[in-house]
């Protein structure tokens, strides 16, 4: 049987090209308007792709409030903390406004040939014929910039933290450390946070999207692809790692999830289910993996002692640079990195609990609109529409499922509130 191994060369694309010193608007710093049309609560790259489909649809009066101040920042902060160098998600997944003839991702890559590599240019030639090709993150990071200078997107964006979302019968409340907001609709696109350690770390112990400093012995806990980024860098600068899984294998495959659930019939077959049939799949096919390209490297690695899996490893306790495990041994090192995964935002530090009416820990959201049933002007986009679109919600082209069932409710209510006040 002959098993195709993507090269662990795609892994190593250049950073910092001229292609991403693009010029970059600066977030703005004054006071939001008083009246909107609807506030988009965070940057991500969900609210980046909603952004630019309500801007096609004609809507001026869009206001962006993120904590970072750059749309798909914290996607972008924590890849350079993690020095990632390719997208896992393929050409095909890209932000940007369904059904228009933007500038598309792999148009994008096409345009700046000359600045790709060689494994680069081959990847787009791969991505052309059909088949899965893996971005380089710092194409990806200039095609984002790209995209929000083509819809204008800067001007419409304030750096600043939401304090709290009012829901009301014709209106929508934002109040934001820039002021409050007033709109037809609201949208959230919180993403996911970390997932935390339950109590406080330890010395020389720190979460996946805190910089970490070199170290000559480094211990990792967790399966998915931000451990995998840790271990590797780690041994490209020459330390001995330890990774710690608590399954009994590490899994690879291309995506996070089972492909299938990014084409339509996949989402069928999840939409066709009970409420425990929808838990029961997101546990099956939501699990901790590792691309195929990074299995030679870390094999290789331990081949050669240089990198030591404690496989069926589950951690109970931690200590200084190390962890404990529930044999009663321990993993030690100059430093320990948490990479425990992450949880989506559902609105819970936003909204009350009522409106968000959680259910095994997702929001109560109309399957529709993805609005949130009890406050139908506020809606959810991304990891949180999980148990209505499935685990592919989470994802750049499940984002794009998503904002076409958000648009449609939004143009709507905007369209709605501007009758109502041209009768007032």
């Amino acid at each position: 049987m002959t098993v195709f191994v993507p090269p662990p060369e795609l892994l190593t694309s250049p950073r910092g090209r001229d292609i991403t010193k693009r010029s970059r608007t600066a977030a703005r710093v004054d006071a939001v308007p008083e009246r909107a049309d609807v506030v988009l609560v965070g940057g991500g790259l969900a609210a980046l792709n909603l952004a630019a489909t309500l801007w096609h649809a004609g809507v001026g009066e869009i206001v962006i409030v993120d904590r970072e101040g750059r749309l798909g920042g914290r996607f972008f902060r924590r890849a350079d903390t993690l020095r990632q160098r390719t997208l896992r998600s393929p050409y095909e997944h890209h932000p940007g406004a369904e059904g228009h003839r933007d500038c598309e991702l792999l148009d994008f890559a096409r345009l700046n040939w000359a600045s790709l590599t060689s494994v680069e240019r081959r990847e787009v030639r791969m991505a052309q014929a059909g088949h899965r090709a893996l971005v380089p993150l710092d194409i990806f990071e200039a095609y984002v910039d790209h995209v929000v200078d083509a819809h204008d997107l800067a001007e419409r964006l304030w750096q600043g933290d939401v304090l709290e979302v009012l829901p009301g019968a014709d209106e929508v409340v934002v109040r934001t450390t820039r002021g409050d907001i007033t709109a037809s609709s609201a949208v959230l696109c919180t993403g996911e946070e970390r997932a935390a350690w339950p109590g406080a770390l330890p010395d020389r112990t720190q979460y996946w999207d805190e910089p970490t400093s070199p170290a000559e012995t480094t211990v990792v806990v967790g399966a998915g692809l931000s451990g995998a980024h840790l271990v590797a860098d780690d041994l490209a600068n020459g330390a001995q790692v330890h990774w710690v899984l608590r399954k009994q294998n590490e899994h690879y495959q291309c995506a996070d999830q089972n492909a299938s659930f990014f084409r339509a019939e996949g989402r069928s077959r999840f939409h066709d289910t009970t409420w425990e049939e929808r838990l029961e799949l997101m546990s099956r096919h939501r699990i901790a993996s590792v691309m195929f390209e990074f299995r030679p490297t870390l094999q290789k690695a331990e081949a050669e002692g240089r990198l030591t899996v404690h496989r069926g490893a589950e951690v109970t306790g931690l200590r200084t640079g190390g962890v404990v495990l529930a044999d009663g041994s321990t993993v030690s090192g100059d430093r320990a990195v948490l990479a425990l995964g992450t949880r989506p935002n559902v609105g819970s530090e936003l909204l009350t609990a009522d409106v968000v009416g959680l259910r095994d820990g997702w929001p109560d959201l109309d399957e529709a609109t993805l609005a949130y049933r009890a406050a139908p002007r506020v809606h959810a986009i991304g990891a949180a529409a999980c148990m209505v679109l499935g685990p592919a919600a989470r994802n750049i082209d499940g984002h794009r499922i998503g904002v076409s069932r958000v648009a449609g409710s939004v143009l709507a209510q905007v369209a709605a509130g501007e009758t109502e006040r041209s009768h007032a």
